[in-house]
């Protein structure tokens, strides 16, 4: 792969998104297990998009089918916006990413798409566990710092 002036503007870009999202989110909270989730969920979308630019998930990066990423991507921002980056709606929001993850490879595998890869469907399959599970695990993240919002029941309340 030959970069030119253009991928590594992109690379730039999406460092600057990453680092400048997670600075936003460790000034949000001390809660470690909420930076925790934040920060999966960043790498997990920073490698979706580096990878399937780069190389492409399904087939080559040149196959529209990869397209189909972004609206994974857009099903996390969508419902993070909606979840008011709360724990509990973050917690949804990563579940309902993961889903749509899965939902592209099972799109991708049934409809034949990427079927002329030399590796065709292990790629798509084993690429989609790897980033299904970075959404779960950012998930329970989430669902970690959920708990930790809750007063115990040994806590006096005010």
């Amino acid at each position: 792969m030959s970069w030119d002036v253009l991928d590594f503007a992109v690379l730039a870009g999406l460092l600057a998104g990453v680092g400048g999202t997670f600075w936003l989110a460790r000034r949000m909270t001390d809660n470690v297990a909420y930076r925790a989730g934040v920060g999966i969920a960043l790498l997990a979308a920073f490698l979706l998009v580096w990878v399937n630019g780069a190389v492409g998930i399904i087939g080559s990066s040149s196959n529209d089918a990869n397209l189909m990423f972004f609206g994974v991507l857009a099903v996390g921002i969508i419902s993070a916006i909606f979840a008011g980056f709360q724990p509990v709606g973050m917690v949804r929001a990563m579940l309902a990413t993961a889903i749509a993850q899965v939902a592209v490879a099972v799109i991708a595998v049934t409809a034949g798409l990427g079927s002329s890869g030399p590796r065709w469907p292990a790629d798509v399959l084993v690429l989609t566990v790897f980033f299904a599970a970075l959404w779960l695990l950012s998930a329970w993240m989430f669902q970690k710092a959920a708990q930790d919002q809750v007063p115990s029941a040994a806590e006096p309340q005010a």
